[in-house]
């Protein structure tokens, strides 16, 4: 009987682990998607070459937003009402929006979309990952985590593939795998950890006590900070190819939905490595001080590349990605540092608010390019959010082989 039961746990965790991989599919293919088709679909709505890359700053910062929004609702409704309400809800709203999306025709309404569609995005990755931390032992958490990540992150490759067959379908497409999985959903379990506490007093879900401790909140911001470079190099130095190969001289236009693809095959084969690699250390500080330093080296090689080849591009973008492959590494650490009763909160709302964070590190940057122009600009922000993400890593304590279930008591 007891070896039934430990059969029955394992393929229960497994199928745990592909639900969740198949989320972070979904949820990067449509939050890479506009990136992706940004110059075709604002050029089909009326958007001229010049207002391009303004505009396009305008809806993905609508997008950025709607997850900033969706992390704290979806963080709070985890730890209230469970981890599994989650994933049904987000995956639902987001797939809406999606259909949506390919009938917009101006660019307000397409903004207006893009931040709805953020909002259901913004429960995928940390419901997922806290179900997986919650429910595998923590000397296999790693991973679990690593392989949700992995799998979920070649949803950049398949946007890729769809957008070269229409912006338009290309949206369409990404509601209907949402509403597949939706579909697949039926049958998974909530986690254990949360169904211990579901039934007690103990405040779930109070996003107000990451802010009344001192201590608790310095480390909720700089659970946040480690992971902000990644987004830098993947929501401006990439998104923005085009523009930065203008300004390296490119020998031809270079390709954003191009660059995605391959720096999110960096990613995938990064996460790999730096999850491995913190399961051989047992240490993920460690492994994200590595990855870290690492995409500073390969930031450098991209912002010195004069005259740059498509080939240079695809080689450079694949380094950038495997550089800031701690994706995953970063989440874990997020999730580790605090109890059950807000742990769903935390995991949602701390990837959320560092994709969040493009809005103000867009506006710094675009700030830096009015004085210092393209090349400058991407030098000096790489070098801050580096230094910053550093210094914040060295406050967190190591939590590899933390055991998870214990709560966050209220701060008097």
């Amino acid at each position: 009987m007891t070896d039934f039961t430990s059969a029955k746990a394992k393929r229960n965790a497994a199928f745990l682990v592909l639900v969740a991989s198949l989320g972070y599919f979904v949820d990067i293919y449509d939050l890479l998607i506009f990136s992706i088709v940004r110059v075709k679909s604002l050029h089909d709505i009326g958007v001229s070459d010049a207002d391009m890359r303004l505009q396009g700053v305008y809806v993905i910062n609508m997008q950025m937003f709607g997850l900033l929004l969706g992390g704290i609702i979806w963080g709070v409704i985890g730890d209230k009402l469970g981890r599994i309400k989650v994933l049904f809800g987000s995956i639902l709203l987001y797939s809406i929006a999606n259909f949506a999306n390919g009938m917009v025709h101006d660019v307000n309404t397409y903004a207006i979309v893009r931040f709805i569609a953020g909002i259901g995005l913004a429960g995928e990755l940390g419901a997922g990952i806290t179900l997986v931390s919650e429910t595998l032992s923590k000397e296999r958490r790693g991973y679990g985590t690593t392989i949700v990540a992995v799998i979920g992150l070649f949803g950049a490759v398949a946007a890729k593939i769809v957008g070269d067959y229409g912006w338009r379908n290309a949206y369409f497409i990404g509601g209907g795998l949402g509403i597949l999985l939706l579909l697949l959903r039926i049958g998974t379990f909530e986690s254990g950890m949360f169904k211990n506490i579901a039934g007690t007093e103990v405040s779930k879900g109070n996003i107000l006590m990451l802010f009344n401790n001192r201590k608790r909140f310095l480390k909720y911001l700089y659970c946040i900070l480690i992971g902000a470079p990644l987004w830098y190099v993947v929501g401006i130095l990439v998104t923005q190819s085009p523009e930065f190969g203008k300004a390296l001289g490119s020998t031809e236009p270079l390709s954003a939905g191009t660059g995605i693809s391959y720096t999110y095959i960096g990613i995938s084969i990064g996460g790999i490595f730096a999850g491995v690699f913190a399961q051989i250390t047992k240490s993920r500080k460690l492994t994200m001080m590595i990855f870290l330093l690492l995409s500073v080296v390969s930031v450098v090689c991209y912002l010195s590349c004069k005259g740059i080849t498509n080939a240079e591009f695809i080689l450079l973008c694949s380094f950038m990605g495997f550089s800031v492959g701690y994706w995953a590494t970063f989440v874990t650490i997020a999730s580790e540092q605090f109890g059950t009763n807000i742990r769903s909160t935390v995991t949602t709302t701390v990837p959320n608010f560092v994709r969040g964070a493009l809005i103000p590190i867009n506006y710094v940057f675009n700030l830096f390019v009015l004085h210092y122009g393209m090349i400058k600009s991407g030098y000096i922000m790489m070098f801050i959010l580096t230094a910053i993400a550093l210094f914040s890593l060295s406050q967190l304590k190591e939590s590899f082989s933390k055991d998870l279930n214990y709560i966050e008591e209220i701060a008097p």
